[in-house]
């Protein structure tokens, strides 16, 4: 862990523990997502005994939206409420990365990540520029966390694809680790590797799960083929690594993000709904 404090302790509120990927072509798709998901905002008290304080699932924002929108869609979330990770896995010498970090600090996200395989040189640079930043801006200091390997990859992928030896999770826990020494505030990672994670890295590494697929039938990639047509929303699945989001909270994940099974699916707010309702019963 950094020195500069993280940017919110965590809740055990479901709405607070979900970031609802904002997969979509277009600003005006997302707008229109976002507008069904306002239905889902729920009253909760974050900061003990006074008033309440609205608090709605928060958003994820990757390459494919910010490359079509660019900040224009994070300005659109935060104006809206919503807490916004953005997911744009910063791998890059660290000069550039920590220049990408500042900006993207000066926009106001609450969480954001880079790729651990960039090295330790690039972490550290990205941990030290989200806080500098933070300070020069007047904000609140983004997480910053390290991907470690794609939800897509399996162990048969390793050695082919990166030309690493050894299982995923091996593999995980040992970018993790250099993340943690670089000064990262925690790491993306499926569901699978959550439990070592916690073991090994204690209860304050942030640790997000991605590749969720809820447990009830509809709500899957293809469990509604007609829901999944379209070029923002592709038929097949291409998830090696997956577990439902009750898994995954179970196993110690502190936040999970969930794409296509929400944007997919023919109600979104139903589906935040049974998402919210898995993370409750975990």
């Amino acid at each position: 862990m950094s020195g500069a404090c993280r940017s919110t302790t965590l809740t055990s509120d479901p709405a607070a523990r979900l970031f609802v990927a904002l997969d979509v072509e277009t600003l005006a798709d997302a707008e229109a997502l976002l507008d069904r998901l306002d239905g889902v905002n729920l009253d909760v008290n974050l900061d003990g005994p006074g008033p309440s304080n609205v608090v709605a699932p928060g958003v994820k924002i990757g390459t494919q939206l910010f490359t079509a929108a660019g900040p224009t869609a994070v300005e659109h979330a935060q104006k809206r409420g919503r807490r916004v990770f953005l997911d744009l896995k910063y791998h890059d010498i660290p000069n550039t990365v920590a220049g990408a970090v500042r900006e993207a600090t000066r926009l106001g996200v609450f969480m954001l990540d880079v790729h651990a395989s960039g090295g330790f040189a690039m972490m550290r640079a990205a941990a030290d520029a989200a806080t500098k930043a933070a300070a020069d801006f007047g904000v609140v200091r983004p997480l910053v966390i390290g991907v470690t390997v794609l939800t897509s990859l399996d162990r048969k992928a390793l050695p082919l694809d990166l030309g690493v030896a050894g299982s995923v999770e091996s593999h995980v826990l040992r970018l993790a680790e250099r993340a943690r020494d670089a000064g990262l505030d925690g790491c993306v990672a499926s569901a699978r590797e959550i439990g070592l994670l916690r073991g090994a890295l204690g209860p304050k590494w942030v640790i997000v799960a991605p590749g969720m697929r809820p447990e009830q039938a509809q709500l899957r990639p293809g469990g509604d083929r007609g829901a999944m047509s379209g070029p923002s929303r592709p038929k097949e699945d291409d998830q090696a690594r997956t577990a439902t989001p009750r898994a995954a909270i179970s196993a110690g994940a502190d936040y999970i993000v969930v794409g296509r099974p929400i944007i997919a699916a023919p109600d979104p707010v139903a589906a935040v709904r049974a998402v919210l309702d898995e993370i409750a019963s975990a």
